[in-house]
């Protein structure tokens, strides 16, 4: 069995006893106290996060701006230096490789963040694409450390702690600015629906910020538990569930990061055919009317007949609903069709509603 790669901050956790777990090939902290306390520190105040086992790629280059454009669905080209974007990696069939964030440092420098699972296949895909493109490829995921700053609160916690300015980043934007004369991004971003900011450097000036934080008590450690709850109430995909090789960023609802009117991209010409031809499947939310957790994998039926599976579900902390987002058939999509899931051999009734039962806040 392949050991577990540590992230840099690794140690920090166990001295906070948290709960460990494996995720994508890394030991990483699932709780601290409890998930749902967690949860609501971010929703109330202020949160931080070990996100260090995510990957990071750098393009750089004369044509650094015209590859990730054929890589990647949304167009970075048209954005201004110090903005992000988010998209997808596809393959020619519209499948989706991975879902990312682009960050435009400059005409020929783009840094691209990954999911730590794709890391390894996202990087092959992106060298074996190359072909003319005058680019430079540097994998950076073992360089950078990386914590996320999330909640209501961040803004002053990182000010008053850290002692930058960050209330001038609008939302999906980035500086480079020193600290402690190291160099780091500072990006207002997240994955939780809440304000935020995520923060990246090398792994020592990491090990730093995390203690100055979690020495400051002014915000809660937290882990991966809450995130995956806090990014599912605010509608947000997780890729291997809500995207996948078989799930395309159309089935998923994301087409508004799809750049149709760019000359090409990798899966252009199957997203196009998707399009005019509708999906095959869509995800979507469901509410259950009985409260009972609607685990991945559950069936969702319509009169006794499958048409689709949860692919992920809790009962919001939030909001106390039982509720999950799941891939159906086409009939079964339209916010108001009334669905059964199979839980434990019952089929419990529930209704499909948008996706995110939290309205995200973000500046």
């Amino acid at each position: 069995m392949e050991e577990l790669k540590k992230t840099c901050l690794h140690s920090r956790h166990l001295a906070l006893n948290a709960k460990m777990s494996p995720f994508a090939g890394f030991n990483m902290p699932i709780q601290y106290s409890s998930i749902t306390q967690e949860h609501n520190s971010v929703r109330n105040s202020a949160g931080i996060f070990d996100v260090s086992h995510m990957g990071q790629i750098r393009v750089t280059g004369v044509d650094a701006g015209d590859f990730v454009n054929y890589i990647f669905t949304n167009d970075v080209v048209q954005i201004h230096n110090g903005k992000i974007v988010y998209g997808m990696m596809l393959y020619p069939n519209g499948g989706t490789l991975d879902d990312l964030l682009v960050y435009k440092e400059k005409d020929d420098s783009y840094l691209l963040v990954i999911n730590a699972a794709n890391i390894d296949k996202v990087l092959a895909w992106i060298i074996s694409n190359k072909s003319d493109y005058n680019v430079n490829i540097e994998n950076l995921s073992d360089y950078f450390g990386q914590v996320a700053i999330q909640g209501p609160n961040s803004v002053k916690v990182i000010e008053d702690v850290m002692g930058i300015e960050v209330d001038d980043l609008k939302y999906y934007s980035f500086k480079t600015v020193l600290f402690r004369e190291n160099q780091i991004i500072i990006s207002r971003t997240g994955y939780t629906g809440e304000d935020g900011f995520e923060i990246y450097g090398s792994e020592e000036i990491i090990k730093f910020i995390w203690d100055i934080f979690i020495t400051s008590e002014r915000i809660a450690p937290c882990g991966l538990g809450c995130r995956d709850t806090l990014r599912f109430e605010a509608g947000f995909p997780l890729y291997g569930h809500e995207l996948s090789e078989t799930i395309t960023p159309i089935m998923a609802g994301l087409s508004m990061f799809i750049k149709f009117d760019k000359e090409t991209f990798i899966g252009k010409e199957a997203l196009i055919k998707e399009k005019k031809e509708g999906p095959a499947k869509k995800i979507v939310g469901i509410v259950l009317l009985e409260k009972s957790v609607p685990r991945a994998g559950y069936t969702v039926q319509i009169d006794g007949k499958d048409v689709g599976y949860v692919t992920t579900g809790y009962i919001s902390i939030s909001t106390g609903q039982a509720i999950c987002m799941a891939l159906v058939d086409p009939e079964a999509s339209r916010p108001g069709t009334s669905v059964g899931i199979v839980i434990r051999n019952k089929i419990l009734p529930a209704v499909v509603t948008k996706r995110g039962s939290w309205k995200k806040r973000t500046n």
